[in-house]
């Protein structure tokens, strides 16, 4: 199961998110895939974009709580002074990403910024 974490600025499109996640996808030699799940945290759950997103790849948009964040935590690649000033987390999108697809996750590595996206791929270790 391949999962993928998406943090981004207010107002960004659907378009600039997918573009995004195709292009973290394709860094990490996963081209023409598509995720299973696309999660992100409680700050962007009504983003008009992840939404539209989300609807476009046909799955739920996935909004993780804060403790389940946290508690990912220590499992994030990328330290982001950014992410750490606003949600008091390594990395929104990893932590969400890693949060949602489960105990037994892991990133492809860290997570792709493009574009005011940040987007991260994990997978489950059964699928690897």
């Amino acid at each position: 199961m391949m999962a993928a974490g998406i943090g981004c600025r207010k107002g960004t499109s659907a378009d600039t998110i997918l573009a995004v996640l195709d292009a973290a996808l394709t860094a990490h030699g996963r081209s023409g895939s598509r995720p299973q799940i696309l999660a992100t945290g409680p700050q962007k759950a009504a983003e008009g974009g992840l939404l539209e997103a989300a609807r476009q790849l046909g799955v739920d948009l996935t909004v993780v709580s804060e403790p389940d964040m946290q508690a990912a935590s220590p499992r994030t690649l990328t330290l982001s002074p950014h992410s750490v000033a606003h949600v008091g987390i390594p990395s929104f999108c990893e932590a969400a990403v890693l949060a949602a697809a489960g105990e037994a996750s892991r990133l492809l590595g860290p997570r792709y910024v493009a574009d005011g996206v940040t987007c991260a791929i994990a997978i489950t270790e059964d699928a690897a």
